[in-house]
């Protein structure tokens, strides 16, 4: 038996320092999730088309964390059919 008691758990592969591609990453998803949410309040195609082109850009530079990204791009999409049809609904300009 090992003296470290910890010796036998070995860490995760993938585990450790996140790159700065995965920081960046999670940047542009969460300022697409940000910038789509505030799309329903204020102009929604103003705001919906960089969110758009910053989840896929999100999406196609994230490596390791897959997860923020595909939130931010099916945000992104609902976010556009709820602004679409509160766009519709309520008459309001779509500029």
């Amino acid at each position: 038996m090992s003296s470290e008691p910890f010796a036998s758990v070995e860490p995760r592969e993938g585990r450790g320092r996140p790159s700065y591609v995965d920081v960046v990453s999670g940047w542009l998803a969460s300022l697409a999730i940000f910038f789509s949410l505030i799309s329903l309040a204020w102009h929604p195609i103003r705001l919906l088309a960089p969110a758009l082109l910053l989840a896929l850009v999100s999406a196609g530079m994230s490596g390791r964390g897959k997860r923020l990204p595909l939130v931010a791009v099916v945000t992104v999409a609902v976010c556009f059919f709820l602004g679409m049809m509160i766009t519709v609904i309520t008459g309001r300009a779509l500029w």
